[in-house]
C-alpha cells in the first residue's frame, strides 16, 4: 500500500542528530522501531505499573502491555488512513519508556522532589532516555532516533523545558512547543490511540481486580450501549466473556471513529505533505460526540479506579518509597552505580536512576536503605 502525501515518508525523514549510513534493509523508521525494541528502557516496561502494581496479579496491565495495545491500534487505523505503520509502532513503544516506577504516583512524588531542579515530565524523560540514557552504541549516547520518532515521542512539554530544548536544538523537537505548531499525523495518531487503549483496558483490569463491578459501567454512555448489544445478541454469555465482547465492540467503534472523523478533517485541510500537517489544526481526532463519551469515560474512571481507597492506599506508600529514594541518594550518591554517581548534576542524576527503575527493584532498594518493607 502506497503512503498518503500528508504520510511521514522515511525518506523525506528530518534525520538523525548523528548521521548514520542508511541501512541495506530497513528505512529509517524500522531502524527506530527494532533499536528500541532491544532497549534495557523497554525490557524494564515489563515490570513497570500502570495502574495496579505488578505484584499485585500476574494478568494485570503494564507499561509494556499497554504499549503494545497502543502499537496495535495505533497501526491499525494507520493502515486505514495510509500514515506510516512502522513510524506510529516506532513512537508507539516508546512513549513510556521514561515512566517512573508505581505509574502517575512514582512521576508525581518524583516531580515534586525536583521541584527545585526542574520539574520532571515522564514525556520530556522518555525523550532523555532515547537521547541520552541509553548506552548502547560506540559513536554516542542514546539511541538515536529519526527526528520523526523524537517529535511523537515528546507528546507534552512546558514551553520553559521546551524553550531549553530549543537552545540546545535549534529547530529540534521543542520548537513547535514554542510556535504552537502540530507534530506529524502518527504522532498524532498515537496520542489518541493512547487514549483509546488506556480507556479499554482500565476497565477491564478494573472490573478483573473488583474495583469496578460491571454494572456499573452502565452509567457510562460510550460502554453501556456495548454491554447492552452484547447481553442482548448473546443473552447465554455469562462471566468475563461479555466485558470481553463488550469492550471489543467499543473498542472497534472508537477506531471507526477516529478514521472516518480523520478522513473528515483531511479532506477539509487538504495538506499537500508532512509539513503543511504541522500548520494545521490537529487532524486526528474523534468525533464531536465521541470525544464527549471518552471524556465521561475517562472521568468515570478517574472517580472510581484511580481514585479507589485501594488504589489510593498503594499510591501513597510507593510515592514514600519514591521520597525516601531521592533523599537517600542525594544524601549519598555513592549508593547508586558510578556513571550516576559521579555526575556533576546530582538532583537530575538521581531522578534519571529512580525513574529508570522497575517497581520491584525500587521497593528492594528501599528496603535496602532503610530497612523497612513494603508490606510490614
Amino acid at each position: 500500500m502506497s503512503l498518503a502525501p500528508y504520510a511521514s515518508h522515511p525518506a523525506q525523514s528530518r534525520g538523525r542528530r548523528h548521521a548514520e549510513p542508511p541501512a541495506p534493509t530497513r528505512d529509517d523508521f524500522q531502524r527506530d522501531r527494532d533499536r528500541i525494541v532491544h532497549s534495557t528502557a523497554f525490557r524494564r516496561l515489563v515490570y513497570k505499573t500502570q495502574v495496579f502494581l505488578n505484584h499485585e496479579g500476574d494478568l494485570f496491565r503494564t507499561r509494556l502491555t499497554h504499549s503494545l495495545e497502543v502499537a496495535q491500534l495505533g497501526r491499525s487505523i494507520a493502515r486505514a488512513l495510509r500514515l506510516n505503520e512502522d513510524l506510529v509502532e516506532a513512537i508507539a513503544l516508546a512513549h513510556d519508556l521514561g515512566h517512573t516506577p508505581f505509574g502517575h504516583a512514582g512521576q508525581d512524588a518524583l516531580d515534586a522532589c525536583m521541584a527545585q531542579h526542574g520539574g520532571f515530565e515522564h514525556n520530556l524523560q522518555s525523550l532523555r532516555v532515547v537521547d541520552a540514557l541509553e548506552h548502547r552504541y560506540p559513536q554516542y549516547d542514546g539511541l538515536n532516533l529519526s527526528f520523526e520518532t523524537r517529535e511523537g515521542i515528546l507528546k507534552h512539554c512546558s514551553r520553559a523545558n521546551a524553550e531549553r530544548l530549543e537552545a540546545a536544538e535549534p529547530g529540534g523537537v521543542g520548537r513547535r512547543f514554542c510556535e504552537r505548531t502540530q507534530p506529524g499525523l502518527e504522532a498524532q495518531l498515537c496520542n489518541l490511540a493512547d487514549e483509546i487503549a488506556y480507556n479499554a483496558h482500565d476497565i477491564d483490569d478494573g472490573v478483573r481486580s473488583g474495583l469496578i463491578e460491571l454494572d456499573r459501567l452502565d452509567e457510562v454512555a460510550l460502554f453501556s450501549r456495548y454491554l447492552r448489544e452484547t447481553r442482548d445478541e448473546h443473552p447465554q454469555l455469562q462471566g468475563r466473556r461479555v466485558l470481553y465482547e463488550a469492550i471489543r465492540r467499543m473498542l472497534s467503534a472508537q477506531v471507526y471513529d477516529v478514521i472516518d472523523a480523520t478522513r473528515a478533517a483531511l479532506e477539509t485541510a487538504a495538506p499537500v505533505d508532512a509539513d503543511a500537517v504541522r500548520r494545521a489544526a490537529p487532524l486526528v481526532l474523534f468525533s464531536a460526540t465521541m470525544r464527549a463519551q471518552s471524556t465521561e469515560l475517562k472521568q468515570f474512571l478517574f472517580r472510581n479506579l484511580y481514585r479507589h481507597p485501594r488504589v489510593m492506599q498503594t499510591t501513597g506508600r510507593a510515592q514514600e518509597v519514591v521520597r525516601e529514594l531521592f533523599s537517600a541518594y542525594i544524601e549519598d550518591p555513592g549508593q547508586m552505580p558510578a556513571s550516576f554517581a559521579q555526575r556533576d548534576d546530582r538532583q537530575r542524576a538521581v531522578a534519571d536512576y529512580i525513574a529508570g527503575m522497575t517497581d520491584r527493584f525500587a521497593i528492594r532498594e528501599h528496603e535496602r536503605l532503610t530497612g523497612r518493607r513494603w508490606i510490614e
